[in-house]
Formats: structure tokens, C-alpha cells, sequence
């Protein structure tokens, strides 16, 4: 596995770990406008799914994989599938989705070249997890910084 898929591999931990904190810590926003770290994780995990079930299956030389979704119109339908989902239930689902992303992730062939959405510049299956290894990061310091001022 390269270190990009691993750093990948390591947020499971970092949310894995959420399941200590009282749900009530959980389910507050972390900013005005801002989403609770629930649904922070419950994007994350949405996301997953679909690179999972639309994106990897395809990654092959030379494919031309489906477009991102719109992001917004992405999240709200990710977060209305699991509004009556328990926090803990969330940071299961995110888990297990995300072992078996970096599992099929990590059987892909590491010199296959693909593009997006009909765009121009190519992906490699690490040049594509590096984009999320930065979105991870992103939410992982908002939930941090919530969290640290409780």
C-alpha cells in the first residue's frame, strides 16, 4: 500500500474514535452554518460510497470515469439518506465503507491512467486519493477544533 492510500486508511481511527464523546457533542454544529460533526462524518462516508460504487469499479487505463455530482445537491441527498441514523450507526458505516475503498483501491494496478467527467488531465488511482487525503484533513481539523473547545 502507498503512503498516500495509508494516509487514506488512517482517518478510519480519527472518526473511529468520535464514538466516545456523548452524542450530544456530536449532533451540535461546530460553527454558525455551519454542520455537526455527524454530519461531517456522514458526508464523508456518502462520498466513499460513491467513489466506491460508481468510480473504482471503473478505474482502468485509459477509462473516462463518470462525472463528481454536483456537490451540494451530493451532500444534501447524502445527509437526508441518514437523518434518522444514530451517530455511532454513521461512524460504523463511514468504517467499513472506507476499508473496503482503500481494499479495492489498493488492488488497482498503480500506472492505470483515467480521467473524470470527460475532463483532459489524467488521474492515477494515488493522484486520485490524494484528493481526499486533503478533504479528510480539512474536516478532520474542523472536528478537532470543535471538539477541543468543549
Amino acid at each position: 500500500m502507498n503512503k498516500t492510500l495509508i494516509s487514506y486508511h488512517q482517518t478510519i481511527e480519527p472518526i473511529k474514535s468520535l464514538a466516545v464523546y456523548p452524542a450530544s457533542s456530536l449532533t451540535e454544529p461546530i460553527g454558525k452554518d455551519k454542520w455537526a460533526v455527524r454530519e461531517i462524518v456522514a458526508h464523508m462516508y456518502y462520498w466513499d460510497h460513491f467513489i466506491l460504487q460508481k468510480m473504482v469499479p471503473h478505474m482502468a487505463e485509459g477509462a473516462d470515469l463518470v462525472a463528481f455530482p454536483d456537490h451540494d445537491s451530493h451532500n444534501s441527498e447524502g445527509l437526508k439518506l441518514l437523518e434518522n441514523e444514530s451517530v455511532r450507526s454513521i461512524i460504523d458505516r463511514f468504517s467499513n465503507v472506507r476499508e473496503e475503498l482503500v481494499q479495492r483501491l489498493s488492488e488497482l494496478e498503480p500506472d492505470v491512467r483515467f480521467t473524470i467527467g470527460g475532463g483532459k488531465r489524467q488521474f492515477s488511482p494515488e493522484s486520485f486519493v490524494k484528493i481526499f487525503v486533503k478533504h479528510d484533513q480539512h474536516h478532520l481539523k474542523q472536528i478537532n477544533e470543535k471538539l477541543n473547545n468543549l
